[in-house]
């Protein structure tokens, strides 16, 4: 791949917003709404700007967003851009690389993701892990400019979270996107994936974790919740029920026979297989029509951090002291 190449689809960025007036019905103070084509009505009002703007894509004339009337000019393909150049800078292998390029709710969110091929590692049994750059932005204000570095398990797809060590990077849109910062931070991540995140990625294979314990992890973490009656903090059964399955088929493919062993006959597994049921669970919000209605990309950003709590939690660091 040449330097400077672009990385990312620039095709899904190329559009602009704008900030446009608010007006409400004169006598109302609860309908606020943009005016984008034709001539304002009569019996409306503009509303003070201090109070809001919209902010409108001006191909498709469809608002995004109400936001403030300081917010700086924001477009996405000028920050990938510099995204692009930082991830050139930092002297990360972009030979062997996969990218992805995901604009949602008609370009309100944007999530862009970058596989560094050539850093794949075997962390025991086949199991392959890639470094992973992923990085979101929105114009919504649901994602603030952020981006992390973590590990693509291969296997099953999974983003996975390994915790404070590698790169968490927060960009404000007022400051703008250091492109020096960024390649550094990229940079020391994947020395980190290849060096010391190897090392004990390949400690939580080698970590045995019976049923039992995994239970009382995912009990006290991921599948916590407070019973309403008892007022005491419980497990969520449906969830920790799906977490135990996902552990005891990772328990099934990595420490036993796969296809040829039965399922559900396996009483221990490893710390990595554990983790792995984590991840699996906060990367795969498709699978079914949410209750609630919440959108599946902005679930998984909220399951992402629950995992990195899991990570911090004293239940997990007492199974991982035994690596």
């Amino acid at each position: 791949m040449l330097n400077n190449q672009a990385l990312f689809d620039h095709d899904k960025l190329n559009f602009r917003v704008e900030k446009i007036p608010l007006f409400r019905e004169e006598h109302s103070t609860k309908t606020v709404f943009p005016i984008t084509y034709g001539t304002i009505p009569d019996n409306c009002i503009p509303t003070p700007t201090r109070l809001g703007m919209g902010l409108q894509r001006t191909d498709t004339g469809e608002v995004l967003s109400i936001v403030s009337e300081d917010r700086p000019d924001h477009q996405y393909l000028s920050m990938v851009k510099k995204i692009e150049e930082g991830l050139w800078q930092s002297g990360i292998n972009l030979n062997d690389v996969s990218t992805t390029t995901d604009v949602y709710d008609n370009g309100a969110q944007l999530q862009l993701g970058i596989q560094f091929n050539s850093y794949a590692l075997d962390i025991g049994g086949g199991d392959i892990v890639k470094p992973r750059l992923l990085l979101r932005d929105s114009h919504n204000g649901k994602w603030a400019l952020n981006g992390m570095m973590g590990a693509f398990r291969s296997s099953c797809w999974n983003t996975l979270v390994v915790g404070d060590k590698l790169a968490h990077i927060y960009m404000k849109h007022t400051a703008g996107l250091d492109v020096s910062s960024f390649a550094s931070k990229v940079g020391n991540a994947a020395k980190y994936i290849g060096g010391e995140g190897y090392d004990m990625m390949r400690k939580w294979y080698r970590t045995p974790v019976k049923r039992e314990q995994a239970i009382d992890l995912f009990t006290k973490t991921l599948a916590q919740r407070m019973d309403n009656v008892t007022r005491k903090k419980v497990a969520n059964k449906v969830m920790l029920s799906n977490l135990m399955k996902i552990f005891d088929e990772e328990n099934r493919h990595l420490h036993g026979n796969a296809l040829y062993e039965k399922y559900a006959t396996r009483d221990e597994g490893s710390l990595w297989t554990a983790y792995n049921a984590a991840t699996h669970w906060s990367t795969h919000t498709n699978e079914r029509v949410r209750k609630d209605n919440s959108k599946p990309f902005n679930v998984r950003v909220t399951r992402e951090e629950q995992v990195r709590k899991m990570l911090k939690s004293d239940t997990w660091n007492t199974l991982a002291l035994a690596a």
